[in-house]
């Protein structure tokens, strides 16, 4: 899945080679999320499959890949795409923020690695009827699942100071009173049905800025809150090392800065923070960490990715890998 603002002209995503969706840093999360090619491993955003395919091509035939998403579409084109390989990957209906549970259904303790790629897939984009786009005029809807409120719901019922926090909050737009005073004024007369009545009258507010939509940063607020994204990544964040065998590695890749900041953070929380003297074999200070980081700073993908997907521009990966759960390892592996 991603993330990119949508730009007026040029072709949509889902007109190249991939007919569902362009994974976004492939080559990068294959080589340092797959560390054990017998392992098992997690594609908590399956999308259209792309990520989860690679992953497939590296391991051996133990190995073994569990692929989630809460869109039954999604699901449906990747049990057509990978018609063949039963035994060596299972898909699941679900959200990635319940990946213990779900796991623990199928009877799986721990996993080898754990990917996620966040945001909205390409063909949910580029397909007008599902609601995220204000490029083609559809339902207002934007929810990446069958379950839960819709994007029309939030604004033809929230008061004008709610909507004016979410966009401030989860779209980061300086205008949001502005966009908000528009929208409160316009549903009086007529409630919002349609992504295009929206986006035009957040056009009509706003203006023109620039190459990008005024309508971006709206949309992005309205799509994550919808789909409760940053409460799903949080508590996903919360969970996942449970999850992890020793030396297992979780790779995510952000397309915001809302997402990349709350990553970025609790990645480095749970790396050591370990006071004991540089001696002590063994940390006694209750403060191991349980896992390093691995990427200092994001992964970004090369000028060649960019030109053939421009989605991808705003794609940033993280990658940490987990100590062993006993101790947090020696003093070697920690910061003092």
């Amino acid at each position: 899945m991603e993330y990119e603002p949508e730009r007026e002209g040029g072709p949509a995503a889902s007109e190249t080679a991939e007919p569902y969706h362009i994974p976004v840093l492939k080559e990068e999360v294959v080589e340092e999320l797959v560390t054990d090619t017998g392992g098992i491993y997690v594609d908590g955003t399956l999308g259209g499959g792309g990520h989860t395919e690679a992953i497939l091509e590296r391991l051996s035939p133990a190995g073994r890949v569990i692929g989630i998403d809460r869109d039954p579409e999604a699901l449906e084109r990747c049990r057509e795409r990978f018609d063949g390989h039963e035994g060596r990957l299972t898909l699941i209906k679900g959200n990635y923020s319940e990946v213990d549970s779900l796991l623990k259904g199928l009877g799986i303790k721990e996993v080898t690695g754990v990917l996620l790629d966040l945001g909205v897939s390409s063909r949910q984009l580029d397909e007008g009827e599902r609601g995220f786009s204000f490029m083609r005029s559809g339902p207002l809807d934007m929810r990446m699942g069958d379950e839960g409120v819709t994007a029309a719901r939030l604004v033809n019922t929230l008061p004008e100071m709610e909507l004016k926090k979410l966009f401030y909050e989860y779209g980061e737009e300086s205008r949001a009173p502005r966009a908000a005073r528009a929208i409160a004024a316009a549903r009086e007369k007529k409630p919002f049905e349609t992504t295009g009545e929206l986006a035009a009258t957040i056009e009509k507010a706003l203006g023109r800025r620039g190459g990008k939509h005024p309508a971006t940063k709206v949309f992005q607020a309205l799509r994550i809150a919808v789909n409760r994204e940053l409460e799903g990544l949080k508590k996903f964040l919360e969970v996942f090392t449970d999850i992890l065998e020793e030396g297992g590695r979780v790779a995510i890749i952000t397309y915001h800065s809302l997402e990349d900041r709350m990553v970025k953070r609790a990645l480095r929380d749970m790396e050591p923070h370990c006071i004991c003297p540089p001696a002590a074999p063994v940390c006694t200070c209750g403060e191991p960490g349980v896992m390093r980081v691995l990427t200092r700073k994001a992964v970004k993908p090369a000028r060649r990715e960019i030109e053939a997907n421009p989605r991808a521009r705003s794609a940033k990966l993280r990658i940490a890998e987990i100590f062993a759960k006993e101790a947090g390892g020696t003093n070697e592996q920690r910061t003092h």
